[in-house]
């Protein structure tokens, strides 16, 4: 399959795709949960120490003295330093320095992102039926964050912290391309584990490196409404079990196979799927139900990935 050919949405890819952003979503609730008990650098190192340990059992191999790993320890390095700890590490960070409404805005724009790193750095050409499934997804997106209400948009402010949220847009298009060079050993490449597990390696170092920083921060100069220790109870370890096992694990592996039968652009309209997730997850731990607006927005994105996802 071409770089900018998206092969047909199977009801499999569909599945492969849906998942992510539904953990995802999940992954945004605890995450600002957890914001008041853990520094966000050493939340997202905790979370990929405990998915190491998990996945050492399914993949131990690919570690070892003669793996074809450490042939490959540039590719490695990169995947990791973007997706394990920078994507990571910027989504926290920005749920620490803005609002939940406007990381969600922010990171509506990842369609958009696909496109222009496929297009800069991967050749890809843009179609006019991705410009315009865009404007549907984002117009579902839209219609999550008014609540139905159009001028509750127009009491939206940006702060600084909204940056970290669209640099980590930015890593993460590019991580998704990455996947699709297949540059790997196919030992490594057919083994889902022991590819997730070559990525976390790597990845610990670059997040153990900016954890050792965060700290320094936080004796330094430590930033106004950032814990400065880490408050551990039983709900703050459930919540690092559940990053590690939903949103890293699965999800990543997920991901990766959606990305590889679809293709970046396409899978990156079902990112937007996260935020009528979260407001739906919201909903129902406040005891709400589900409005109409929810129903609305599904069917804009949903639209927004069929008419992306139709070949030329």
């Amino acid at each position: 399959m071409s770089r900018d050919a998206a092969a047909s949405l199977t009801p499999s890819t569909v599945v492969f795709l849906t998942i992510p952003p539904l953990l995802w979503a999940g992954n945004a609730v605890v995450g600002r949960l957890a914001a008041d008990w853990i520094p966000p650098i050493t939340f997202n190192l905790l979370r990929w120490v405990i998915a190491a340990l998990l996945l050492l059992p399914l993949a131990s191999w690919v570690v070892r003295r003669d793996s074809p790993l450490w042939r490959q320890w540039r590719r490695f390095t990169l995947l990791g330093l973007l997706a394990v700890a920078g994507y990571n590490m910027l989504q926290y960070l920005a749920l620490h320095t803005s609002t939940a409404l406007n990381v969600t805005l922010v990171a509506s724009s990842m369609p958009v992102w696909m496109m222009l790193v496929g297009r800069v750095f991967f050749g890809a050409p843009v179609q006019p039926r991705q410009l315009a499934g865009a404007a549907l997804s984002l117009s579902g997106v839209l219609v999550v964050l008014s609540q139905g209400q159009w001028d509750n948009l127009l009491r939206l402010r940006f702060v600084p912290g909204d940056a970290w949220m669209l640099a980590a847009a930015f890593t993460w298009a590019c991580y998704s391309w990455l996947l699709t060079r297949r540059d790997e050993s196919p030992e490594i490449r057919h083994d889902w584990a022991a590819f997730l597990l070559a990525q976390t390696v790597f990845g610990l170092l670059s997040a153990g490196a900016l954890t050792a920083g965060e700290w320094v921060w936080l004796t330094v100069a430590p930033p106004a409404g950032m814990p400065t220790t880490i408050h551990w109870s039983w709900e703050l370890a459930a919540v690092l079990v559940f990053v590690a096992v939903g949103p890293s694990i699965i999800a990543y592996r997920c991901w990766g196979a959606g990305v590889q039968r679809a293709g970046p652009t396409v899978a990156g309209f079902f990112t937007n799927l996260t935020p009528l997730f979260a407001a739906v997850m919201s909903s129902t731990l406040l005891g709400e139900t589900p409005q109409g607006y929810h129903a609305l927005a599904f069917a804009l994105i949903v639209a927004g990935i069929v008419v992306s996802s139709r070949r030329g």
